[in-house]
């Protein structure tokens, strides 16, 4: 297998970039606390090219899903909307790095088609959780090694 590191397009990755988003990993998002320090936690990401989305499911009280949301209204906040996170994953000298403007969906189909997506790619169904929101990436720029 060929490892080379350059720029992905979002909506058409290569074959083994997209293969790589399948596997099943443990990811980070790094979002910004309110004082502009970047708060990473681990995460499980979901990636969608087709709709240029990322997701990831979340309790509504979790300090991420705070920090998008007090971003997004704040000076950080993009006025197209959303507030700019990244989310990655590494494997030995394999990584991928999706960056975009992430919004808190709390809609029931969305949560739903989130959560479709994590079982898929993790192999399980998260527990229902009444608290459950989404973090929705619209993607614009992916890059990596894979």
């Amino acid at each position: 297998m060929s490892v080379t590191s350059t720029a992905h397009d979002v909506l058409n990755p290569t074959a083994e970039y997209l293969a790589f988003w399948r596997e099943r990993h443990v990811c980070t998002l790094t979002t910004h606390r309110p004082d502009g320090s970047p708060h990473v936690v681990p995460v499980g990401v979901t990636y969608d090219p087709e709709a240029g989305l990322a997701r990831v499911i979340s309790n509504k009280h979790s300090k991420k899903v705070r920090n998008v949301l007090v971003a997004q209204d704040g000076p950080q906040g993009d006025p197209r909307g959303g507030v700019r996170v990244a989310v990655c994953q590494m494997e030995g000298r394999r990584w991928a790095t999706l960056e975009g403007r992430a919004v808190v969906r709390t809609d029931e189909a969305s949560v739903a088609e989130a959560v479709r997506r994590y079982a898929e790619r993790y192999g399980r169904t998260p527990s229902p959780n009444p608290d459950r929101v989404v973090v929705e990436i619209s993607l614009d720029r992916a890059m990596g090694r894979a």
